[in-house]
């Protein structure tokens, strides 16, 4: 074991003691069951769907215990960390209203939010450590390493640096101060207790009662000496942060079950009180015949972006979130899923699956029964960002896009649920407004063409049903006037009578009404014709046939 005044010249001289960071960060003046989470998320890459998912679990279940949801940034992994990752992080959690009660911008009386601001902390703790024999300097090589694992694996033993092969675990403290005096780069492993027949034993909030094999490898715990700033590896940050920010409920993927025993042996060495763990199953993704998890890289639905670009209502995603996490909520209407509690005790041990389909399906439903005004104001708001041609469009046409909206939606039984997220808008909505509007320049359009009428009686229905138009009121009274422009150029009445004798008609009440759809909306398929003609006018649903009359 090093002297103590070898130990204590490695770090600041100013360095305070365990005992400073205890007194600053002191018990939370909670209620008695208070839970106190946290979500920490890495800016190494995009935020996975799956950290919404449990970062909605951990603000449900401590705001509604009385106690603290946090959220701290593990930023430790300098070379992996990506360019703008902490401000998508920032947008997708601003999207799905999971604010934090403490974070890098609230701020609170537990931080910095930042782990590459907490290096002083981690350094005391570290020092510790070392003083107490829990810990060493260790200057192994990147080529040292690689052999030990090398004949570990030769050898058929358990790969990693453990007993006999770590090198340095019991090295002359000559040899430290040889090495030392040389500059040479170092890292601190923590040493693990030599009795590795030990079994590590803890209750998983979710899984109950779980047992593994203890930890045996003398894990880094300082990175590498050469280093600016001196920043730990998640393990330790997780039992200093976690221990000092008095966080007592820790909710976490699955993936790190197998870290519980090297945690459990940190914070005893520290002389910390456990942490109760909640390990949460992944997200799946089914795929032919079998499940996997959703990955960043094969699924786009992984991303937090590819909500928000695709425009999910909020409440849509976070209903169907809760429902994966307890069935029970699945099973309820949208705003009482919302109120109702999370439990853990009711989080499968499977992993959900993430099924697009079935999210549009609540999507649609929730969006039914919004108001105009509400869709337009969320629809605005996704353009602005997404589509800005369509949100100066809906600024220069607001009551037009009610309107719209209002087609068999407002006072219907059951409104129209065509529209799933607000990226959908402009193709269900679009042909309402003259900007966006595809009109029919002749009876060569591929839409009309497709209708197999011959040009010249195509031009002649539009010439005739232009001529005679009245803007009426009744449906039935304004849909006979296509019924009338139908019968008087010959097509059938229906359209059996039409497949019964197809060389004797031009074609069916079918194609004449289709004639008239397409003109006025640019498709064949479309909310119902005489409600879209009452939100156009009649200026507006005569204009679209200029191009099919003035041939």
């Amino acid at each position: 074991m090093l002297d103590r005044a070898v130990i204590d010249a490695l770090f600041p001289a100013d360095l305070p003691e365990p005992e400073h960071w205890e007194q600053r960060y002191p018990a939370r003046e909670l209620p008695e069951g208070a839970l106190v989470t946290r979500f920490g998320p890495s800016p190494t890459g995009f935020v996975h769907i799956g950290g919404v998912y449990v970062a909605t679990i951990d603000q449900d279940v401590a705001r509604r215990s009385g106690g603290r949801y946090l959220v701290r940034v593990e930023d430790t992994d300098r070379s992996r960390e990506v360019e703008g990752a902490i401000e998508q992080f920032e947008r997708g959690f601003a999207y799905f209203d999971l604010a934090a009660d403490e974070d890098i911008h609230r701020g609170g009386d537990y931080g910095p939010y930042q782990q590459s601001e907490r290096e002083q902390i981690y350094l005391t703790y570290v020092r510790h450590l070392l003083r107490t024999g829990r810990a060493y300097l260790d200057f192994a090589t990147k080529d040292e390493l690689a052999a030990i694992t090398a004949r570990q694996q030769a050898t058929k033993l358990p790969t990693g640096y453990y007993g006999s092969w770590a090198i340095w675990r019991d090295a002359d403290p000559a040899d430290v101060q040889a090495k030392l005096d040389a500059g040479d780069p170092y890292v601190v492993r923590f040493r693990a207790p030599d009795d590795t027949g030990a079994r590590a034993r803890f209750t998983d909030a979710i899984r109950g009662p779980l047992e593994a094999e203890a930890n045996r490898n003398d894990v880094v715990i300082l990175k590498s000496s050469d280093q600016s700033p001196r920043l730990p590896t998640y393990h330790f940050a997780h039992a200093v942060d976690d221990h000092l920010m008095r966080v007592n409920l820790v909710i976490r993927g699955d993936e790190w079950i197998s870290s519980v025993p090297v945690h459990q042996q940190l914070f005893d060495a520290l002389g910390f009180e456990p942490i109760t763990y909640a390990h949460i199953a992944p997200l799946m993704k089914q795929e032919g015949g079998s499940k996997r998890k959703l990955s960043k890289r094969k699924d786009p639905e992984a991303s937090v972006d590819f909500y928000i670009e695709s425009g999910y209502p909020t409440k849509a995603v976070l209903y169907y979130l809760r429902g994966l996490a307890n069935g029970r909520l699945a099973e309820m209407p949208l705003d009482q899923a919302l109120a109702e509690p999370i439990k853990l005790e009711e989080c499968g041990v499977a992993g959900p699956l993430v099924d697009l389909v079935k999210l549009d399906d609540i999507s649609a439903d929730h969006i039914a029964t919004l108001t105009g005004a509400e869709i337009l104001e969320e629809v605005r708001g996704w353009a602005e960002r997404f589509d800005p041609e369509l949100r100066t469009v809906l600024d220069a046409e607001p009551e037009l896009a009610l309107r719209a909206l209002a087609v068999e939606r407002d006072g219907a039984e059951n409104p129209r649920k065509d529209l799933k997220k607000w990226s959908e808008f402009r193709a269900v909505y679009g042909f309402f407004f003259p900007q966006l509007h595809a009109a029919v320049a002749s009876a060569a359009d591929e839409r009309i063409a497709a209708l197999g009428v011959d040009a010249e009686v195509v031009r002649a229905v539009a010439r005739d049903f232009v001529e005679n138009y009245q803007q009426l009121d009744d449906g039935q009274e304004w849909f006979q006037q296509i019924r009338e422009v139908a019968a008087k150029h010959g097509f059938a009445k229906n359209a059996k009578e039409f497949k019964k004798n197809p060389e004797g008609f031009p074609g069916s009440i079918r194609e004449a009404s289709q004639i008239i759809r397409i003109a006025i909306t640019g498709s064949t398929r479309s909310p119902d014709l005489h409600a879209i003609t009452q939100a156009l006018g009649r200026e507006e649903t005569l204009g679209r046939f200029s191009g099919l009359v003035a041939e």
